[in-house]
């Protein structure tokens, strides 16, 4: 409105169109300062902002009690949803799966704006081996950085090739034990099966020399040594392993597990070399610089839907 109360003129079309390029022009813009901003944080190893435990329980269960369960606590989609707060690494907590209940898989809108990395892993399977000791360090660090999620799924798939011990099984049992008593400190008890692993044909560790292991990570209990010596979690390692063989894979473009590790970025299978550290960071690093681009996309169609409007005024 003017000072005398008659409204201004209206500019012309000619000039609205104009006005509506411009706007478009500074919000690509500023979408692109926001990628490279994003990008440059990505590279220097600084977080975006460390993670509420609140923001990643995507697969939280609530109700009343529950009838005895054979999976872990916080294991409720058959892997451990791990983020950061101000303390470090955090889990996911979700209660327990009854005998008879379906997992519940992780809600990645729950996750947006962040990478969110899963594994299926086998503690015997050498390839885990080589992925984890290439790869542990720098996925701790966007995991504690705030940049990324991880969500590890242990699975059994090589018994057979354990001298009859069954190890993958017991080793799969020792991380659902973390995972139901000492959760935030699965990230760590992961990377520790993985430097003590043992080679394929053997009898693998005992299960006192993997109770050893986890007291490497920082964990001890009697609750967990009384769940790893009685595999407390073993028969719902096997039908995790058997819901992970048989699909469908939540959020993922396969459909099944056909051998460890499948790893998987916001749901794209990694193809690459598993000793590559280089390869699987850039592959990482695409796969967040397709967030940014999925985000400077929404704000050319926000830009073009207000300049289409106002053709129309």
């Amino acid at each position: 409105m003017t000072s005398n109360g008659r409204p201004a003129p209206r500019p012309s079309l000619k000039d609205r169109r104009a006005d509506a390029r411009e706007h478009a022009r500074q919000l690509r813009e500023d979408s692109a300062r926001r990628v490279r901003t994003r990008r440059l944080l990505w590279r220097g190893g600084i977080g975006v902002g460390l993670l509420a435990v609140a923001t990643i329980v995507a697969v939280v269960l609530v109700g009343a009690a529950r009838p005895a369960a054979v999976g872990p606590l916080n294991m409720a989609s058959d892997g451990v949803l791990l983020g950061a707060d101000a303390t470090g690494v955090v889990a996911a907590p979700t209660l327990a799966l009854a005998a008879d209940e379906d997992p519940i898989d992780t809600d990645p809108a729950a996750l947006a704006n962040l990478v969110n990395i899963t594994m299926y892993v086998d503690y015997l399977c050498p390839y885990c081996g080589q992925f984890d000791t290439n790869n542990a360090e720098q996925i701790a660090s966007w995991v504690t950085a705030g940049n990324a999620t991880v969500e590890i799924h242990p699975i059994s798939i090589m018994d057979g090739s354990s001298a009859g011990t069954s190890y993958s099984t017991r080793a799969a049992n020792a991380a659902a034990c973390v995972a139901d008593t000492a959760p935030d400190s699965f990230l760590a008890v992961n990377t520790a099966l993985f430097a003590a692993q043992p080679e394929e044909q053997t009898a693998g560790l005992t299960d006192a020399e993997l109770l050893a292991v986890l007291r490497s990570a920082g964990v001890q209990s009697d609750a967990v040594t009384d769940c790893v010596t009685g595999q407390a979690f073993a028969s719902w390692v096997a039908a995790a392993t058997d819901r992970a063989l048989a699909g469908p894979l939540p959020n993922a473009d396969v459909q099944t597990v056909t051998g460890t590790p499948t790893v998987l970025v916001n749901g794209v299978s990694y193809a690459g070399a598993f000793d590559d550290a280089a390869a699987f960071e850039q592959f990482v690093l695409t796969e967040a610089a397709d967030l940014d681009d999925d985000e400077a996309a929404l704000a050319e169609a926000q830009a073009a839907a207000e300049a289409a409007q106002t053709d129309t005024e």
